[in-house]
């Protein structure tokens, strides 16, 4: 028996096409995702340059301190270029001195040192000796050393201590940052619950976390040591390039530590510290 298949042919199916609109929009989409990384990059990144007219306005930006941050900055780099005619803002520096954004205090005692010639800058730097915020005492006692002045020097050696950091509050702990890891200024340690409202301990310095000594759900009494950070190595340089100058004897238990040849101690922070030791020695012959 012949039997008589027949065989349809099955048309493939077109490629779909998106219509103008719909490559419009794709294309939109894709250049956004690009751009707005770029465009919050550019408003933040401090090394964009400034005109006069912008360091003038982002000086007195209130609602945007990473503004003001950006005009110190780049007043500070001109500053130690040697750059004519910024004295005009030498005012606002002085009164930036007392801002209640702390990092605004810091980038400012950092930009006043960079010209040793002003007194008004000695004046402020000193009174900053006595911030509430150590970063900010530890700058302006570096700053005040380019004076030649050596009043901050237990600023400085403070630098080189470990952060001791406790517990704002009675609670319970709820989450923690990790053993050994790296943690900025500012930066999340602790969380803390009590009556159902959870507070951040955050990090005085930046550092590496030496010590944790809570755990989640542990309860923690108000002032109870939690954490131990240890400087940033940048923080310690600084801090060592200055003692080199100032230090004295009863310095030295808190430079020895750094001489060790430890991997969390960089050959140059060692090398630093023995240099730092050997001039306070002879100064005190």
């Amino acid at each position: 028996m012949n039997v008589e298949i027949n065989t349809t042919e099955v048309a493939e199916p077109k490629p779909h096409r998106m219509s103008t609109r719909q490559r419009v929009l794709f294309f939109l989409t894709a250049w956004l995702i690009v751009l707005m990384p770029f465009l919050f990059w550019w408003n933040t990144w401090f090394g964009r340059h400034l005109s006069d007219k912008q360091i003038a306005e982002y000086l007195r930006d209130e609602k945007k301190p990473r503004h003001i941050q950006h005009a110190l900055i780049q007043i500070g780099e001109r500053m130690a270029k040697g750059d004519h005619g910024l004295d005009r803002w030498y005012p606002d520096l002085v009164r930036l001195s007392q801002h209640p954004v702390e990092e605004v205090r810091n980038t400012d005692a950092w930009v006043m040192g960079q010209d040793n010639k002003v007194p008004i800058f000695h004046d402020a730097l000193l009174k900053m000796l006595t911030d509430p915020s150590l970063m900010v005492r530890g700058n302006a006692a570096l700053s005040l050393v380019r004076f030649g002045d050596a009043a901050g020097r237990a600023q400085i050696v403070a630098l080189l201590q470990p952060a001791r950091v406790t517990a704002t509050q009675s609670g319970k702990v709820t989450d923690t940052g990790k053993l050994a890891a790296a943690v900025h200024q500012n930066g999340l340690l602790v969380k803390i619950e009590s009556g159902g409202q959870t507070r951040e301990v955050r990090s005085p310095i930046t550092g590496r976390i030496r010590a944790l000594s809570v755990q989640r759900g542990q309860n923690v009494s108000a002032g109870q040591e939690i954490a131990i950070i240890a400087p940033d190595t940048e923080q310690v340089w600084e801090a060592l390039r200055a003692l080199y100058l100032v230090g004295q004897m009863e310095d030295l238990p808190a430079i020895t530590p750094f001489h060790r040849d430890l991997p969390d101690v960089p050959e140059r922070i060692r090398e630093q510290a023995v240099l730092t030791e050997r001039a306070i020695r002879e100064r005190g012959r």
